[in-house]
């Protein structure tokens, strides 16, 4: 609805015809109109007024209309011109501008802000404030109050509190309008003549507003920013204005400073501080905005309020939180906050000269390299120089925050070549032109150097989070750099916060240990300098600092995930305190770090501490490497020497946590532990005296009442069993005898008194049970230890004898102790039992036994008695065989045998449960009679009388037949639950690997029958098919055992082969052991080490794998042995670990067995190529760790070459090197060993046969066109490899194959990397059969059409056939036939041939001179001659020096034979080698060298060349609008093409035409509507890419900017247009785009010059004020900068652009091409022109 719709008919004509224009005329011209009808018209003003105010409109629509602008601007204009020109802005503000405030929308910022300002100009304009001050003023005051709601704790009264009574119908304005006209109005107030300003409006209105201000302060986030955006700016201008102001409210007076003011602001701030980081950007917006108008202070200079906030200790403490906030936006205004500070502190911090600072110039620019350069001229440009130059013994404070900013900036916005280039030079500048005073009160002042570390730890603590990785380790090796030991007051000028926090956050970065765990060596530079610098730190503590210092890192474990590198480093920082808990060397005035800091001390003591220590050791465990674990505890333990009076108990924990290998009798770290523990027990004699009566209190101790503790199960018994172990391992640590003693003689009087004991309580027998389990276990681990031959190092012969006769002492007690437990496995009482109904619902477990509460603690008692007397047996049986009471408890435990054996299958499920227990008891009985017990008394124990005359053979059939019929039934039975059955599979496995390995032990038992079985082969066939059935359905926890027993089978099968010619084992009972294996080890995990190596050694069983029959293949079926590796090895390409036991076992058994290698060509083929990215380290840690893992790998064939191949075993390359490893030993293999040495050479010649025509067919080998470091080029270079080592398998049948594949890989395109090993092959052939070198060589090196890459290989392949030929006869032969094809080469116009051929020849002419001199009557003089001059040029030539010294040594050092070698093939040492243990080829070295040089050459060309076009540069800018001119500058005269013959005609023709000046004028308008048609398609868009120097990146640029319609593109050298590659890749764009030539020195004066053609100057680059690309508005004119690849925009470029953008990411690869980037950012401009202009169309 316009206004003159909304007027009212009975207006005067006049009026409604004045009312109707609002609509057509701008506001502007409303006054001009109103003063025409006033003057043309009779109207009175008043009456006019009154009746343009009733046409004013009342609906929202038309209020928020255009046109109300008008309206308002007539009435305003139309007051001055009526009889009281306040009483009429009274009326209007009441009757229009209220009612439009009301009605507008807060958001139509443009129209209210008109309207506001209308009205303030009115006011102003006829000095009527009386009437906003009655109206306009308390409706915005209490509109505000009320959005605000209930003030509490407000003591200041509001002066404008009375709302208006007539205004009541309007209601309140919105919050945001009604500050807005707050703000406008004392704006205007303030902006009018000074006299003004006394009036008593200014200090009311002051008055209120400042109130208005601290009230919504405390309000929501919401209206306090809304304050400080709008409201607070005038609030502080008119307190900078009126510095007092005296109100009087209700006749009490107020006043109101500015200090006052700033006072309550700042307090208000400081509660913001804490509360968020919206809250603190309010907080620093608040305090800049004093800084902005407090800082113009009066004549007499007070600065008293800025000095109120920098005197402020927590306004530093603050800013110094901002500058390391993650929230960059709370870092930048936290930057600004503190130049403000100091530039009001120091009157000159940002405005001083540099003129005044003197000194020495920067290091020499010669020393230099090209980086450091460039980094040094970028940091010239931001001053750095200057700050260098300070002398370094005289900084003020000012001039240390200059630098303190300086290094600021530089992480925020700079790159981390100028923090390399200046960042260690200023640190050190800071530290030392420092005083040694302590004083941290003022922190403005950086005088000293606590002060100044106070502000470093943020330049750290920033580096240390900075975006770029190389950064990063630049800040910390400044920080690790110092010479802290020189500090002598480095723990009071550190703070300790930023030790404890951010440094060790930054220790735990990755970034920082790039040299971490290369070569098994877990240390780096990092951790090397952390470690001095905590040593330096904990020096100057006390020992209760040290402590909680110490505690505090060792919790840092238990709340922050460490990786690898940083838990360690956390252990050495730990380990720093070691050497500084001496408390004799603590003195009373030590420093204390946490009164200087001020910090409330947590006293922590030894137990703490200990408690914390553990948890490293605990996070240690996650990394499963043993030596890494090792360096660990090391170092932890390192700082347990200072601490004293710790509890037993805690001390027993925390041992358990080191691996017990550590600790045992060899382990490396058994005497540091013994060292601390032995001197804390030799001056703690309660500690002393808790370890002797441990076993006492272990046994009488109850957590329960006596009735509810006699009812324990396996849960108790694994507790207790973990507890006294530790107490025993804490024992024999020691090795005290005065412990120990006291132990032994109370096992003798307890086991004395076994039966009382029991009477009192089960558990107290059980636990006694327990206690001598754990000292045997423990003991018996130490024993197994020590070799016999190392027996002498043993400390504890006396203790194993004292201890032999100790338990000998009670064994008939403990075996009638046995007798009695036993018995409730036979109870026909309990077996005909039902279970109560709360153990029916449990599936019972490992732990859980399907029994009674009641029951459970005899049968576990009955389990551990046996047990116990099994532990005892076989103790004392290698001490003292002889003795009568232990040859009793072996009997009774063969009788215990036979009984379990023998005892029927009950089908209640408590009987059931029962007789699983005494498998289970069985299960340690066997495990103790299969090692010691002769096997005799397992006969006397079922034999009938008369029987033993007989012969022994096949005596343990009934035993192990017996025994599978006996548990086969029970777990047919149904009475057993799932769970348990599963638990009775694991003892019936375990009780069979046992009966198994008795007739190993034969040879040890029973002497006279060593050669004779005792197993029949019916027994073994019915155990062998038992397994496999198991096999397929086999538990995890079975795996090992049932693995083991097949193992044990084939092993006893071979024994029973050599007495008897018939083997009941055939290739189905094989192929069905295989498959069931095979299924097995799919449900496996494929990383346990144990499981795969039992599987190999069980199923590839050396007994099998020599039958030729389980390899061959018949028809379709293959055998047995060749389908399992075929299987395992495919599925090994997914399992590193799987591979890699597969070669290691496979390799072993095919040097033992080589008849079977010609079987597995392609099998060996996968070996070769075998590549997995992962790095498996932890395999060797698991077999350090893992006892089952290591027993089960040494089970394994041994490695043909083991010292070699261990190298390699966490590497992927292990199965690779372990098969030329195997083919290495099959040319060792004598001839007179004639079967194998033929299967051997066969073998290899298979192989090596396959290899190269694979090489040759492959689909991936065969490919010319391949990536570096790609998968084709990685397996390219293993199958060559491999192909090297097979070299001496080249015999006169296969040769010319050989050498015919050869010559066609050769001739392909490949990688040098590649290549090197054809000619390493190629060199083998040809000195094996020197014949063909001439015959195939020769004619090869005439054919000059070949490849440049093919005839470079064929010269190195003839010039080391020439060199290392076998006799001189034989070389001099070459020299003469070879040489010369060569020398034509030396001319070649190919850079690389040439220089290769010269390399080449030098070393040829200089080891073959000697043997060419000897010969010379043979040589022409002329000929002579010139190969001396040959030789003395290619000698002597700077440039081929040059070349020789960048190779050298290279020709001394190889060695075709040794090259063709594992150990050459396979070498770690050579240069580059990491990727596939490649060295870096002579071709890649030449070409590297050219390169450079070249390089170097082009640049010097270059740089003249830029110096001469700078020169020219401004010349031919200036012409630049000329040229633009001349497009449009055409001929006037048409000259039409005519023939001369017909030139008679022409006069008459041009005469008509001159005639004709309409047509003239139609063609002139069309040509210049044409050329502008083409100027305005394209966009005012110039791109400058002067700073890029690769050739496709400059293209793709070309080619975007012309497909975009770019004005232009500036590039460094137009000349690179010509280039074939840019128009291969520009599509001939650089025809349609205007391309300038700027070079790179003259880029600064393109883009000034630019700016003054008006184009905007937009950086495409990532700094810190950089705007997202998606936020970014580009300017029409824009000069778009591009960066270099690598570096970026330099920074005096950054310096002078308007703007820089940034194109958001995401990814881990925080960079795009450049090309890309460009392209991105310059469709965004295109995008952004075309939405402002949618109807422009493409041309």
């Amino acid at each position: 609805m316009d206004a003159s719709s909304s007027a009212p008919r009975s207006l005067d004509p006049h009026v409604a015809a004045l009312v109707t224009t609002f609509a057509a005329v701008p506001p502007a011209a409303i006054p001009a109109i109103i003063d025409c009808v006033l003057a043309s018209s009779s109207l009175p003003a008043d009456f006019l007024f009154s009746s343009v105010l009733r046409s004013f409109p009342s609906s929202t629509a038309a209020v928020c209309s255009h046109n109300v602008l008008s309206h308002v601007t007539a009435l305003c204009h139309l007051i001055k011109h009526t009889r009281s020109p306040s009483d009429s802005l009274k009326i209007l503000v009441g009757q229009v501008f209220i009612p439009v405030l009301t009605q507008i929308n807060s958001n139509e910022s443009e129209l209210l802000n008109q309207i506001i300002q209308i009205l303030c100009d009115s006011a102003s304009k006829h000095q009527a404030w009386n009437p906003l001050e009655e109206t306009l003023i308390p409706l915005c005051l209490k509109s505000v109050y009320l959005k605000l709601g209930p003030i509490q704790n407000n003591n200041n009264p509001t002066i404008y509190q009375c709302y208006p009574t007539d205004l009541v119908h309007l209601g309140p304005l919105q919050a945001e309008i009604a500050i807005h006209v707050l703000t406008s109005i004392m704006g205007s107030i303030l902006r009018i003549k000074k006299d003004i300003l006394t009036l008593e409006m200014v200090y009311n209105i002051t008055w209120d507003l400042s109130n208005l201000v601290l009230v919504v302060f405390k309000q929501s986030a919401e209206y306090r920013s809304l304050v400080i955006r709008v409201l607070l700016p005038i609030v502080l201008c008119a307190l900078n204005e009126v510095c007092l102001i005296e109100v009087f409210v209700r006749g009490k007076r107020y006043t109101l400073s500015r200090s006052d003011f700033l006072k309550n602001a700042w307090e208000f701030c400081a509660s913001l501080f804490t509360q968020g980081n919206i809250e603190r950007l309010h907080a620093y917006n608040i305090i800049s905005l004093f800084f902005t108008f407090f800082s113009k202070s009066d004549s007499s200079g007070d600065k008293s309020d800025v000095l109120y906030l920098t005197s402020k200790k927590e306004f530093w403490v603050e800013i110094r939180q901002g500058l390391v906030d993650k929230d960059s936006s709370v870092r930048k205004k936290a930057l600004y906050l503190l130049k403000s500070s100091l530039s009001h502190y120091f009157n000159e911090f940002l405005t001083g000269t540099k003129s005044t600072l003197t000194g020495t110039s920067m290091e020499s620019q010669t020393a230099l390299t090209k980086k450091e350069r460039w980094a040094d001229k970028e940091a010239k440009s931001m001053g750095v120089e200057d700050l260098c130059n300070l002398n370094e013994t005289c900084l003020t404070s000012q001039e240390r925050w200059r630098v303190f900013v300086l290094l600021y900036e530089m992480l925020e916005e700079y790159g981390t070549h100028l923090i390399e280039a200046a960042w260690t030079h200023q640190v050190a500048l800071l530290i030392q032109s420092t005083s040694q005073d302590h004083n941290q009160d003022n922190l403005i002042q950086m005088d000293n150097l606590e002060a100044i570390f106070y502000w470093m730890t943020v330049l750290w603590e920033r580096g240390f989070s900075h975006d770029n990785p190389h950064g990063k380790c630049l800040i910390m090796e400044s920080f690790l750099d110092i010479k802290w030991e020189q500090q002598k007051n480095c723990a009071q000028i550190v703070p300790i916060d930023f030790v404890l926090g951010q440094l060790m956050r930054a220790l735990n970065d990755v970034v920082h240990h790039k040299d971490f765990g290369i070569g098994g060596i877990y240390n780096s530079k990092t951790i090397d300098g952390a470690t001095k610098f905590f040593c330096s730190y904990f020096s100057q503590l006390s020992l209760s600092d040290c402590l909680f210092i110490v505690w505090s890192l060792a919790s840092a474990a238990r709340h922050d995930n460490f990786g690898r590198a940083g838990l360690m480093t956390l252990s050495f920082c730990i380990s720093s305190s070691s050497c500084h808990f001496d408390t004799q060397n603590v003195s009373s005035d030590i420093f204390t770090v946490f009164e200087a800091n001020k910090i409330a001390k947590k006293v922590v003591s030894s137990i703490e501490v200990l408690d914390a220590l553990g948890i490293v050791i605990e996070r240690s465990k996650q990394h499963f490497n043993q030596n890494y674990r090792l360096h660990v505890c090391e170092k932890v333990l390192e700082a347990t020497s200072c601490l004293t009076d710790i509890p037993l108990d805690l001390l027993l924990h925390f041992l358990s946590t080191i691996p017990r290998e550590f600790t045992d009798i060899t382990g490396p770290l058994r005497s540091i532990v013994q060292k601390w523990l032995v001197n804390d027990f030799s001056t703690n004699s309660h500690l002393s005296k808790e370890l002797i009566e441990f076993p006492n209190r272990f046994i009488n101790k109850s957590n329960y009442e006596e009735e509810e503790f006699n009812h324990f199960d396996d849960e108790d018994s694994i507790a207790w069993e973990n507890e006294a172990l530790r107490w025993a391992r804490l024992v024999f640590i020691i090795s005290q005898k005065q412990n120990i003693i006291p132990i032994f003689t109370f096992l003798e009087s307890y086991g004395n008194g076994l039966e009382e004991l029991n009477c009192n309580s089960k558990w107290m027998a059980f636990k006694f049970l327990i206690v001598i389990m754990s000292l045997i276990e423990e003991l018996q681990r130490s024993f197994r230890k020590l070799d016999k031959s190392d027996r002498s190092l043993d400390i504890l012969p006396s203790i194993y004898e004292k201890l032999t006769g100790s338990l000998l002492s009670i064994v008939e007690k403990l075996v009638n102790f046995a007798e009695k437990a036993t018995l409730i496995l036979w109870s026909k009482k309990e077996i005909d039992g039902d279970l109560p109904m709360s153990i029916k619902g449990k599936l019972g477990g490992p732990s859980q036994r399907r029994l009674a509460s009641s029951i459970t603690p005899s049968v576990l008692q009955a389990i551990f008695s046996m047990k116990a007397i099994s532990s005892v047996s076989s103790w004392c049986y290698q001490f003292s065989q002889d003795d009568d009471r232990l040859n009793n408890s072996f009997i009774f435990l063969c009788d215990f045998t036979w009984r379990v054996i023998q005892s029927p299958t009950h089908n209640t499920e408590t009987g059931a449960e029962l007789h699983l227990a005494a498998f289970e008891a069985l299960s340690f009985v066997l495990k103790s009679l299969c090692t010691t017990a002769p096997i005799q008394k397992l006969l006397i124990s079922h034999t009938k009388p008369g029987q033993l005359n007989g012969i022994l053979e096949n005596s343990l059939d009934p035993l192990a037949i017996g025994f599978l019929e006996s548990i086969n039934n029970l777990l047919e039975n149904d009475a057993l639950t799932r769970s348990r059955r599963a638990v009775l599979m694991c003892w019936k496995w375990l009780c069979i690997e046992a009966i198994l390995l008795i007739p190993y032990n034969t040879g040890k038992i029973a002497r006279d029958q060593i050669h004779r079985p005792v197993l029949s082969d019916s027994a073994l066939r019915e155990i062998f098919l038992d397994t496999i059935e198991s096999l397929e359905n086999a538990g995890e926890s079975s795996v090992l055992s049932i693995l083991k027993c097949v193992r044990l089978v084939l092993g006893l099968t071979r024994k029973h082969c050599e007495g008897n010619s018939s083997s009941w084992l055939n290739l189905q009972m094989v192929m069905q052991l295989v498959k069931s294996s095979w299924i097995l080890h799919q449900s496996c995990n494929k990383r346990r080490v144990a499981p795969i190596a039992a599987l190999l050694s069980a199923v590839l069983h050396p007994n099998i794998f020599s039958n030729l029959e389980m390899h061959e293949s018949s028809g379709d079926k293959q055998g047995p042995l060749k389908w399992f590796i075929e299987k395992i090895l495919n599925e090994g390409a997914k399992s590193p670990r799987t591979i890699r036991l597969a070669a290691l076992h496979l390799t072993g058994l095919w040097l033992i067995y080589p008849k079977t290698v010609k079987y597995y060509i392609e099998e060996l083929k996968l070996l070769s190529l075998y590549g997995s990215v992962a790095f498996d380290e932890d395999f060797e840690g698991e077999l350090s760790e893992n006892q089952e893992a290591r027993a089960e790998v040494s089970l394994l064939a041994q490695s043909p070459d083991c010292e070699f191949t261990e190298a390699f075993i966490n590497t992927e390359l292990y199965a690779r090197v372990s098969v030329a490893v195997l083919f290495h030993k099959f040319t060792q293999i004598s001839k007179s060993e004639s079967e194998d040495y033929s299967a051997a050479f066969n073998s290899g010649k298979l192989f090596l046969l396959e290899l190269i025509d694979s090489a040759v067919n492959d689909k991936d080998l065969a490919k010319e066109l391949y990536k570096k470091y790609s998968s084709v080029h990685r397996r390219k270079v293993r199958a060559w490899q491999m192909i090297c080592v097979l070299s001496n398998f080249v015999d006169e049948d296969i040769v010319h194959e050989v050498t015919s594949k050869l010559h066609i890989c050769l001739y392909r395109n490949n990688l040098p990397a590649v290549r090197q090993y054809l000619e390493t092959l190629g060199i083998q052939v040809y000195l094996k059969f020197p014949d063909l070198a001439e015959q195939q060589l020769i004619p090869i090196l005439r054919d000059y059409s070949m490849r440049t890459q093919a005839l470079s290989s064929y010269v190195f392949i003839a010039a080391n056939v020439i060199i290392h030929s076998k006799d001189s006869s034989l070389q001099l032969n070459h020299l003469k036939n070879l040489l010369p094809p060569i020398i034509p080469l030396l001319t070649s116009h190919h850079h690389s041939l040439r220089g290769f051929t010269q390399l080449l020849v030098h070393c040829v002419l200089s080891k073959m001179w000697p043997l060419l001199k000897l010969n010379n009557l043979e040589v022409s003089s002329f000929e002579r001659k010139c190969f001396e001059d040959l030789k003395t040029y290619l000698a002597e030539n700077t440039d081929c020096a040059k070349l020789r010294a960048s190779m050298e040594g290279f020709f001394d050092n190889f060695e075709p034979n040794k090259s063709a070698s594992p150990a050459g093939v396979f070498s770690t040492t050579h240069e580059g080698s990491d990727f596939e243990c490649a060295p870096v080829s002579l071709m890649d070295q030449v070409v590297d060298f050219l390169n450079e040089a070249r390089d170097e050459l082009r640049n010097s060309v270059a740089k003249d060349l830029a110096t001469i076009k700078s020169e020219s540069l401004s010349v031919t800018d200036l012409n630049g609008e000329s040229q633009a001119k001349d497009l449009l500058d055409f001929q006037k005269k048409i000259t039409l093409n005519i023939d001369s013959s017909d030139s008679s005609d022409f006069p008459s023709l041009l005469g008509e035409l001159e005639n004709e000046d309409q047509l003239f004028n139609l063609v002139l308008k069309s040509r210049n509507e044409a050329l502008e048609r083409i100027k305005q398609s394209q966009q005012n868009l110039i791109l400058v890419a002067s700073l890029i120097e690769r050739i496709p990146n400059l293209a793709g640029l070309a080619r975007t900017c012309e497909v975009f319609k770019a004005a232009g593109l500036a590039i460094a050298d137009k000349s690179i247009l010509q280039d074939k590659q840019f128009q291969l890749i520009s599509v001939t764009a650089e025809k349609w785009l205007p391309i300038m030539e700027v070079a790179v020195n003259s880029v600064k004066l393109f883009l000034e010059k630019k700016r003054r053609d008006g184009y905007s100057l937009i950086g495409l680059e990532q700094t810190a004020n950089s705007t997202p690309l998606d936020r970014f508005c580009f300017p029409n004119k824009t000069v778009l900068v591009l960066g270099k690849e690598k570096e970026g925009i330099p920074v005096e470029i950054i310096h002078m652009l308007d703007a820089c953008v940034e194109i958001p990411q995401f990814g881990i690869i925080r960079s795009l091409n450049v090309h890309v980037s460009g392209a991105i950012a310059v469709w965004e401009y295109t995008r952004q022109q075309r939405s402002q202009q949618p109807t422009l169309t493409s041309s």
